[in-house]
């Protein structure tokens, strides 16, 4: 289940149609969710999320997020890596770390760290 939700959070991030990606974050992010990374402190709900991937997605070009390791889990937190690099490509262009806590069956915080 931790690997599967972690995928469609990647999916979030790699989705270019604002109305679909829209979507996958109702189905995977609690409605209070809240995103951090170096670039972004305290993103809070659905919206401001998904407004600051669109920026981003303005600079990645074709690249695409993808998992990396799944470093660990417990109770209701995750360590991975991931990887953003061209589409079939086994040489990313930048990697990082993302920690995630859950709620139930969806994601309620996400922080993001960059290599």
């Amino acid at each position: 289940m931790i690997n599967d939700l972690i995928g469609k959070y990647l999916d979030i991030w790699n989705e270019r149609d604002a109305a679909v990606r829209d979507i996958l974050i109702k189905a995977v992010l609690t409605d209070d969710s809240v995103y951090s990374d170096p670039d972004y402190a305290g993103l809070r709900g659905h919206t401001e999320l998904s407004e600051a991937i669109g920026r981003a997605q303005e600079n990645f070009g074709d690249l695409v997020f993808s998992l990396g390791t799944l470093i660990g889990a417990h109770h209701d937190t995750a360590l991975f890596t991931w990887r953003l690099g061209a589409p079939g490509s086994d040489t990313p262009v930048a990697t990082g770390y993302d920690v995630v806590e859950f709620e139930g069956d969806h994601i309620r915080r996400m922080v993001g760290f960059f290599d």
